[in-house]
């Protein structure tokens, strides 16, 4: 029996039918994870994922993306994370058996190391590849950090500038030879760091994620247009580098600052879409959408939206693009970079 989300009654009040049902899909960004108390959805396993599939959506295949969830309880602490690798394997073992439906489930996985390890994660990547049984295509360490209390760092509480540090580029070096790539996890504000970090290790391929971050609470709080102008000036940057691509989506967490969480019903795929424009035309134009991905960043993105409504929410934003763009953007580009 499937576990349901806190705002499970909420979410129902703006059902929605998939639009485009017969349109593959990647989805290059989910969870999966269990006791996570205070989120939307304290488990979220396999069974959970597929009953948000349920909805019409034609995803044949998806990424599962680290998140610090079941680490191994004891032994070296750089090698505890290889935990959350065999964990997502084991889901991707069920889904791949075909019981389960026809989509496969994290048939990649993005794990994580801790990369200021330097030299000796390379003991670590090398486990964490083994244990991924061919499903590990890339590592990521989030660097999501700011100044204001007011905006929530990562988990992880990384350091300030974890990018530009020594001893975690001695580690990051190491990604290429094994041919993992890097997804990005950082705010607006550290997007600068991010392309410093890509220009650095031009044969490693970088995966920006969530459009890079926009902040939308504490300083950045009705501020809107002036981050908007400051973001896209860092994208064109970024967009400039051959080995950077970027994913198209989880702008719908509370510190984007739309506060969607806090209305009487969830949006709509239509509202989302208007309200959100102007940051996914803008990343299509400078990336082109061979080197963009949507994402659901599920379950985290549904303390604000469905899973059927975020993907209608892309399926309203693309409608302009041609067939092969939005083949591209829905399920090639995220295929090719993760070598699904």
């Amino acid at each position: 029996m499937t576990t349901r989300s806190t705002n499970h009654d909420w979410l129902a009040k703006t059902p929605e039918t998939a639009l485009e049902p017969e349109l593959p899909i990647c989805d290059p960004h989910h969870h999966l994870w269990d006791f996570r108390p205070g989120g939307v959805q304290a488990r979220y396993f396999l069974d959970e994922m597929l009953e948000d599939l349920s909805g019409g959506h034609n995803i044949v295949s998806s990424v599962f993306i680290e998140c610090g969830t079941m680490l191994r309880a004891d032994g070296p602490r750089p090698m505890r994370f290889v935990g959350e690798t065999e964990f997502a394997n084991g889901q991707a073992a069920m889904s791949a058996s075909g019981q389960y439906g026809p989509a496969r489930i994290a048939a990649g996985i993005v794990a994580t190391a801790e990369l200021m390890g330097g030299d000796a994660v390379g003991e670590v990547l090398d486990a964490q590849i083994a244990a991924g049984n061919g499903r590990v295509k890339g590592i990521r360490e989030g660097a999501f950090w700011h100044p204001s209390p007011e905006v929530r760092n990562h988990r992880t509480e990384p350091p300030e500038g974890l990018f530009g540090r020594a001893d975690f580029r001695a580690g990051f070096k190491q990604l290429a030879a094994r041919g993992l790539s890097f997804d990005m996890l950082c705010f607006h504000t550290q997007i600068a760091e991010a392309a410093d970090l890509a220009r650095a290790f031009p044969d490693t391929t970088m995966i920006l994620n969530h459009l890079g971050g926009p902040i939308g609470v504490g300083p950045y709080a009705g501020r809107a247009s002036e981050v908007f102008a400051d973001w896209r000036g860092k994208i064109d940057a970024i967009a400039e580098l051959p080995n950077v691509v970027v994913k198209l989506g989880g702008v719908n967490m509370d510190f984007n600052g739309y506060g969607w969480e806090d209305r009487p019903a969830a949006p709509s795929g239509q509202q989302l879409a208007d309200a959100t424009r102007p940051w996914y035309e803008h990343a299509i134009q400078a990336f082109g959408p061979d080197r963009c991905m949507f994402e659901s960043n599920f379950p985290v993105d549904k303390s604000s939206c469905s899973y059927t409504v975020v993907w209608n929410s892309f399926k309203i934003l693309s409608k302009g693009y041609s067939a092969s763009e939005r083949a591209a953007m829905f399920h090639d580009t995220a295929a090719r970079v993760y070598r699904l």
